[in-house]
């Protein structure tokens, strides 16, 4: 079934939460709860999974690794039951974490969900706006998922973690480069400026996002410092990677230099 805006803003009262730090919501209300601990590597794990969803083999080498499989079986049994004390209240009684056919998995029809899934149903639902032609409804939906990205994934180091923690940040960058270039076309430079330079912060190799600065700044009569931007690129380029801007970059800094007016 395809989530609408409505969908997408729905809160479930339990929410576990990996941008940028380990938390879980219950109700609307973070719980106190160790990013170190045995619950979050539990949720954690289970969030980053395919369905949400683990083996109770993998699971139990991630959370006591090289212990005996009964005595480790039985600390995780008591592990969900603990969480379900926790958090049943909000679930109509239900446990958040829930055995089958050999695995375990969130409880997502009683309640529980994952910000990164939220960030990436956002980011999705501006794909299929823009596909209808609705700029602004897509707008907004890139807004609300920048809104949740607080930092990158936080889990365990894994390979499966670390490649979902780079393809969310990936999409992130995207969506503010998207939001800088729109805000751009509709002569919002600050809010461009704004989105252009979020993007450099994560990522300050970004010739696109040094172009969009300067092209804001020259715009909203602030030349000089338009031209200070192509420095810092060409500074930011040679300490990172020996090289130069792109041609692109080279041109528009031209342009600033001789004909500002036509950039």
């Amino acid at each position: 079934m395809t989530a609408t805006e409505t969908d997408l803003d729905l809160t479930e009262p339990v929410l576990i939460c990996l941008l940028g730090s380990f938390r879980v919501m219950k109700a609307g209300a973070y719980l106190p709860m160790p990013s170190g601990g045995k619950t979050a590597i539990l949720l954690s794990s289970l969030a980053l999974r395919d369905r949400y969803r683990a083996s109770r083999e993998s699971l139990l080498e991630a959370l006591w690794p090289g212990i005996e499989a009964a005595r480790s079986a039985h600390s995780l049994n008591s592990l969900i039951h603990a969480l379900r004390q926790m958090l049943g209240d909000v679930l109509a009684g239900a446990s958040p974490v829930i055995y089958s056919a050999g695995g375990y998995e969130l409880n997502v029809s009683a309640g529980v969900g994952v910000d990164v899934s939220h960030f990436e149903a956002h980011a999705g639902m501006a794909e299929r706006q823009l596909r209808a032609g609705n700029s602004d409804a897509a707008v907004r939906s890139w807004l609300r998922a920048v809104a949740l990205y607080h930092g990158e994934i936080c889990a365990a180091d894994d390979m499966r973690a670390i490649v979902q923690r780079e393809r969310v940040r990936a999409l992130y960058l995207s969506l503010l480069s998207r939001l800088a270039d729109q805000y751009f076309r509709e002569r919002d430079y600050r809010s461009a400026l704004d989105y252009a330079l979020r993007l450099l912060s994560h990522d300050p190799c970004r010739e696109d996002a040094h172009r969009v600065v300067m092209r804001c700044h020259v715009r909203i009569g602030e030349r000089a410092q338009a031209l200070r931007q192509y420095r810092v690129c060409q500074q930011i380029l040679a300490a990172e990677f020996e090289a130069r801007p792109e041609p692109l970059t080279d041109a528009l800094f031209d342009r600033l230099r001789l004909d500002p007016a036509g950039v």
